[in-house]
């Protein structure tokens, strides 16, 4: 791959018009980059949770798990690119799948790039800096939501209300989803738990 194509996430997120019109049309951006903004997120959240200082890090090291970080970071970004895609298909978006996906990793890079750094520097941290972690942290969290909104509006050329509305009804979408699956979970649970009690029953009186 070549190095442009790494260097093309920093032009979309200081040029984030011009930078999604190229990954769009020009065929700019890469799903192995956005996988890899993917990853790099995923692995700062895992170090934050582990090696961020003490000030701003109420983790109990005993509980810590990364499949779990990996698990409520990765899923997230799955539904939302699902939903995404499956209301602006009814609503006359433009955006493909791979787009959304792409558009909405490229997005992330503020945070992947952010972390990692805050992290470190949370570890000389006093009690009354603190608050500057999380101004930085929220500051790089906004920028993310900057370059989604201008991403999915580009991607799926909508305006900027229709934008809003889509972005609205993908929230409300992911909540369906999340209560479906968490409801199909729950009864599969029990029709599992309701043959293996007909099977024990079965065994013992045999």
């Amino acid at each position: 791959m070549k190095p442009e194509h790494y260097k093309f996430p920093l032009h979309v997120m200081f040029h984030p018009f011009d930078g999604f019109w190229d990954l769009k049309y020009e065929g700019r951006g890469k799903t192995r980059v956005a996988l890899a903004i993917l990853a790099l997120l995923v692995l700062n959240v895992i170090l934050q949770k582990q090696f961020a200082g003490f000030v701003v890090n109420y983790n109990d090291p005993r509980y810590l798990n990364s499949l779990d970080d990996l698990q409520y970071t990765v899923l997230p970004f799955l539904l939302f690119c699902l939903s995404n895609w499956s209301i602006t298909t009814l609503m006359e978006g433009e955006g493909k799948f791979k787009e959304i996906f792409m558009a909405t990793a490229y997005a992330l890079l503020p945070l992947a790039l952010v972390n990692l750094p805050m992290t470190y520097a949370s570890r000389f941290m006093t009690l009354d800096e603190a608050p500057f972690f999380y101004l930085i942290n929220g500051f790089a969290v906004v920028w993310c939501g900057y370059l989604l909104f201008v991403g999915i509006m580009t991607v799926h050329q909508y305006t900027p209300a229709k934008t809003v509305l889509t972005l609205a009804l993908t929230v409300i979408a992911m909540g369906i989803v999340v209560f479906l699956g968490t409801l199909a979970f729950s009864m599969a649970m029990q029709i599992y738990y309701f043959v293996y009690d007909i099977y024990r029953e079965l065994i013992f009186r045999m």
